[in-house]
């Protein structure tokens, strides 16, 4: 099945020019979705825009966008307007600069999306500027129109081609201060700072997002499926966490559970872990699991 591309345009580093395609390298489309309903027939709902004065319903050919100036008073912009607002950016991915990967603030990452070349010809190009960052461990920095706004976009090697992470701008990150100010500065006793490291240390592994389970998701199915053959779902006890009050009992505890947990586990586990405790995972394991569309079936 042929993939979608998002956008198309060119990746242009000084002279250097190529032709790719931008897809989305995340997807929401798996998760279960529910439509709204009319309680007393049962039927779907659909939304209606309706004159805010009138109160007359308003058609989609007559809807037209407006920027509010002032009480009661906008300023309407066509779309034709607004297309033929054409910046360089709009098909150009221009490469600005290049940084190392490690000075980006992660606050400022918000939608990544896989970039392809999108035809032979501009292969050899596209591997030139592919390779060029890899040697020199950069990362560059762009500017793309994705549905019609402007955004700073991060560009990094990804296999054989590039991932493309659109950048939130500085307006849109807040300071980290009036949130922080109030927390006062702790000495920490030796021994608790110990105890603390300690799980830290039991706790260590490798970033393996295959092993990731979206638990709410699993129990809004099991929900729909109770709903469907009309048994009662059993909704697990869960205690409501709090402050702990002792914090050196809650760290010996903490450990103890640790150790009682370890000796539990099978012999051929315990091996396993002694033997490469600090293996890195392969690079399928690196790999995110593909989403699969979760079907609901119907319950008989």
């Amino acid at each position: 099945m042929a993939v979608r591309a998002n956008w198309k345009g060119y990746l242009k580093l000084s002279l250097v020019s190529c032709a790719v395609a931008l897809y989305p390298a995340a997807s929401s489309s798996s998760r279960i979705r529910f439509n709204t309903l009319n309680r007393e027939t049962g039927n779907r709902v659909r939304r209606q825009f309706v004159d805010a004065e009138t109160g007359d319903p308003v058609e989609s050919e007559d809807q037209v966008k407006g920027y509010q100036v002032g009480k009661g008073s906008f300023v309407i912009v066509e779309d034709e307007e607004i297309e033929a607002i054409r910046i360089e950016s709009t098909h150009t991915i221009d490469v600005e600069s290049f940084v190392p990967r490690d000075e980006i603030d992660t606050r400022y990452l918000d939608t990544p999306y896989y970039i392809a070349p999108d035809d032979k010809v501009a292969q050899e190009a596209f591997a030139v500027i592919r390779d060029a960052m890899r040697e020199k461990e950069m990362v560059g920095l762009a500017r793309v129109v994705i549905s019609r706004r402007e955004h700073m976009i991060l560009l990094e090697p990804l296999d054989k081609g590039l991932l493309g992470t659109t950048l939130r701008f500085p307006y849109e990150v807040r300071d980290e201060k009036p949130y922080f100010e109030d927390i006062p500065d702790v000495k920490l006793p030796t021994e608790m700072r110990e105890l603390a490291a300690h799980i830290v240390e039991k706790k260590t592994g490798h970033f393996n997002p295959s092993q990731f389970e979206d638990r709410y998701e699993n129990a809004v199915i099991e929900l729909v499926k109770s709903k469907q053959t009309g048994k009662p779902l059993e909704l697990p006890q869960t205690p409501q966490p709090s402050n702990v009050i002792n914090l050196m009992d809650a760290l010996r505890k903490s450990i103890g559970a640790e150790r009682a947990e370890e000796r539990s586990r099978p012999a051929a586990a315990k091996a396993g872990a002694k033997s490469s405790p600090r293996r890195k995972p392969s690079r399928a394991a690196k790999k995110a699991a593909p989403a699969k569309k979760r079907n609901l079936k119907k319950a008989s």
